[in-house]
């Protein structure tokens, strides 16, 4: 089962690891602020690359669709991985 957190959680914990994996001009259009983007294509290639696996990471997408099932994917590989709900369109209706 893949842990999910709200937007409105995200926005109280501060300081943490999150992850845009929209497109590049998605991001720079927009973004949650404090987010790192790596594109879904790039992560799905070499996700050793990019992540720890003794870190904590948050996803987002679009809608929470496409970040729900790279965190399958990261959690069966091994990364510790929370998707964030609805994504950045929640994000936008939440401020």
């Amino acid at each position: 089962m893949i842990e999910s957190i709200s937007v409105s959680e995200l926005r109280n914990l501060g300081n943490v690891n999150l992850i845009d994996i929209r497109s590049i001009e998605k991001y720079n259009d927009k973004h949650i602020p404090m987010a790192k983007n790596i594109p879904l294509e790039q992560l799905l290639i070499n996700y050793n690359k990019y992540l720890n696996k003794y870190e904590k990471y948050y996803i987002y997408c679009q809608k929470g669709i496409q970040s729900r099932k790279i965190c399958q994917i990261l959690k069966n590989n091994g990364y510790n991985v929370i998707n964030v709900t609805g994504g950045y369109e929640a994000w936008i209706l939440s401020e």
